[in-house]
């Protein structure tokens, strides 16, 4: 976050004003990232990260503050509003690579806050790749192979080192990286040892997102996996070597969670030097009932498609049902789908013996489909034509007793309708009719035989049949409002739902059970992804704010599958009021994950105490910051092939290490030299007549403040 820069800034005493620092000295603030601008990777969490904070960072940094990012020619068109550059240093290092020849484009991004962004067009400095690639191998002698694209592409973006390099007054610089396709920008800039500091996000390990999509039993094996084996094995090595060698060039490190610092610390070598948890821009309502006549007007749209879903066996009162939904990446197993079905299951059994309460579950989850089911959109249309014929009828019933009420008389009944309308109405119904169950799925799917929930609902046989007092829908598209099925946004959507459920396995933070938050839904979560965690360590009791922890950490699935069907089910047993007061407990926690407090109070107060009691450092020559020598803590180079094999390989990784243990770490003090010479006007002084300074300082203050009183 920007707030981490005064890990690199707050090393004068004398600043005392932290939210204006900026504005007080010559600083830029670049954040790179890969997933900038890129529509089909918005529903990640980085890319929310990014766009979210903009505002608050933009706010506090002003045209200091510089967002960096590939360039995309239809995404700059309708995103970007091309702009000149205010500041000179800028201008003139953009036009001294233009002239080398990798185009550079900068504007205003079109969001909230409108923070200036830098694009670089990748397809243009291609023909420096290999340029690149070998300054890479001869740095930290970590090979990027020719087919990985990404990781080609993630080398070509470390112009940000070249951007710093062309800043002809040489102004203080403070780059924040995202992900490991940024590492190669941090990695070679330290290495030319520019002089900036940097700050690198892991937003989750490479190596964790792979090992738990393949099912591996993460968490209890952390200190047991062979690191550099598993990366191999699963051809990422390459990749894993960017992600470490970023972590460790960086000056200060950072996580989104503490589940994900236990991670990265196993998965690293590196412990986190300050955990920075995800937060979201609040818009708060002028008055309570404000946010609850929303989700009363949005589920009112959610019925409506539900009656067009079911129709022919809407035996289902639609007052007494509820609408849960979970949404994400098609993850199954990672996502907690596995978990989530199977306890369906079993609160289907429930409501059939012990209440009256229909559930209707929705799964938001992109898969490979080729068009809409032709069940569902019949559904919808015949849900429309009835709607059609009842408002006909509707307006001939009502214009016919209102003839008949001015007239003085009690219309008959039987007279206000004549034989074509008791006809249309019989033809209404009996187009109802349907001989088969309602679809499972909005979507043909192209694999629908090996589809993992398609596959699990076959196998607890929730087929929406009129006994079963759970439903599934599984919409496997994202919602967008111009879809002709299901005509809402996802924050529309969500409005509209009672409860979200998100039993992550794996989870490093989780945006959509804060999305439920900011918006006043109860969610399910576990202690296993990082807003549960992050909502444990700050509410004593979570469930009475509607937040639902499932221990998925400390429990055998078993157990976290009953403990997850016992929430819903005490869920569903709340009277219509109880939800009401429930949903108000839960809005009240927006403040929790809204920027204003995590970025400015949160990280500042935390960060600042430690700055302080460091900044003794400063004048004996030692900094604070992690200096690192990148020859001796790169990762292990290269990955082991056919013609090498794992023995020779493993002999040269431990001969390796060996030597990293006999060489001592030494602090790399110039990474700070350039941050002392801002404050050279400043007359050094030292420690001893420094501390006491202070007390005579503290001791005045003491005396005045005595005397006064």
């Amino acid at each position: 976050m920007a707030d981490l820069s005064y890990q690199y800034l707050s090393f004068c005493h004398q600043v005392r004003d932290w939210e204006n620092i900026s504005t007080c000295f010559s600083v830029l603030n670049f954040e790179l990232s890969f997933p900038f601008t890129l529509p089909e990777l918005a529903v990640g969490g980085i890319y929310t990260v990014i766009q979210t904070k903009a505002k608050i960072t933009a706010d506090e940094w002003g045209e200091n503050y510089y967002m960096m990012g590939p360039y995309f020619e239809h995404n700059f068109k309708t995103q970007v509003e091309g702009c000149e550059p205010p500041n000179p240093a800028i201008r003139k290092a953009m036009d001294s690579l233009i002239h080398n020849g990798c185009q550079v484009h900068f504007g205003r991004w079109l969001i909230e806050g409108s923070p200036y962004v830098i694009l670089f067009d990748i397809g243009s400095a291609a023909w420096n790749l290999d340029r690149w690639k070998g300054d890479l191998w001869q740095t930290c002698n970590i090979g990027l192979p020719y087919h990985d694209r990404e990781a080609n592409d993630s080398a070509s973006l470390n112009v940000l080192f070249q951007l710093t390099d062309h800043l002809g007054d040489k102004p203080n610089v403070i780059s924040h990286f995202h992900e490991w396709q940024a590492g190669p920008g941090l990695i070679l800039s330290r290495s030319r040892k520019i002089p900036m500091a940097t700050v690198f996000t892991t937003h989750a390990t490479l190596l964790g997102r792979y090992l738990c999509a393949g099912n591996a039993d993460f968490y209890n094996n952390l200190d047991k996996f062979s690191i550099d084996k598993e990366a191999g094995e699963r051809q990422i090595y390459h990749r894993y070597c960017l992600e470490r060698a970023a972590v460790h060039c960086a000056h200060v490190f950072t996580t989104v969670s503490q589940i994900t610092a236990v991670e990265a610390n196993h998965m690293l070598h590196r412990k986190p030097d300050v955990v920075t948890p995800n937060g979201l821009n609040v818009k708060k309502f002028s008055a309570m009932h404000e946010f609850q006549n929303l989700h009363s007007t949005k589920k009112t749209r959610i019925q409506e498609f539900v009656r067009g879903h079911f129709y022919g066996h809407l035996d289902f009162n639609l007052d007494k049902t509820l609408f849960f939904f979970i949404a994400g990446r098609y993850e199954f197993s990672n996502k907690g789908a596995d978990i989530f079905l199977e306890s369906l299951s079993r609160l289907n059994y429930l409501l059939r013996v012990r209440n009256d309460v229909t559930v209707v579950v929705f799964f938001i989850m992109p898969a490979k489909t080729n068009n809409f089911n032709v069940e569902s959109l019949k559904g919808q249309a015949v849900r429309k034509q009835l709607w059609d014929t009842a408002q006909t009828v509707k307006e001939k019933f009502g214009k016919k007793l209102y003839d008949a009420l001015l007239k003085g008389q009690i219309p008959d009944m039987n007279s206000i309708l004549d034989r074509d309308d008791f006809t249309i109405m019989k033809r209404a119904i009996y187009a109802t009719q349907r001989h088969s169950l309602p679809p499972v799925t909005t979507h043909n799917m192209l694999d629908d035989s090996t589809d993992p929930i398609l596959s699990n609902v076959r196998r607890i046989g929730l087929f929406n049949s009129r006994n079963d007092r759970v439903k599934i829908i599984f919409h496997p598209e994202f919602l967008s409002s111009t879809s002709p099925l299901l005509p809402m946004d996802y924050e529309d959507f969500v409005r509209g739902c009672h409860l979200g459920v998100f039993p992550s396995y794996y989870e490093p933070w989780g945006y959509t059970p804060g999305e439920c938050t900011v918006m006043g839904i109860p969610s399910v979560t576990t202690n296993l992804s990082g807003f549960g965690c992050f909502m444990e360590e700050h509410i004593s009791d979570p469930a009475a704010y509607g937040i639902y922890i499932v221990d998925r950490r400390f429990r055998s699935p078993e157990e976290s599958c009953n403990q997850l069907t016992q929430f819903m089910f005490s869920f569903c047993q709340q009277s219509r009021r109880q939800r009401i007061i429930q949903r108000n407990r839960t809005e009240r926690l927006s403040d929790l994950l809204d920027w204003r407090y995590l970025g400015r109070v949160c990280f500042c107060s935390t960060r600042n105490k430690q700055l302080f009691d460091e900044r003794e450092n400063i004048w004996r020559g030692k900094s604070p910051l992690r200096g690192r020598n990148l020859q001796q803590n790169q990762a292990h180079s290269g990955r082991p092939s056919a013609s090498t094999g794992w023995g020779e390989w493993k002999e040269e990784r431990e001969k390796n290490s060996r030597q990293q243990k006999t060489t001592t770490s030494s602090r790399n003090i110039g990474q700070v030299n350039w941050i002392l010479e801002v404050y050279s006007s400043r007359p050094r002084i030292p420690v001893e007549k420094y501390r006491e300074r202070e007390t005579e300082r503290r001791k005045h203050n003491y005396r005045r403040g005595k005397t006064q009183s």
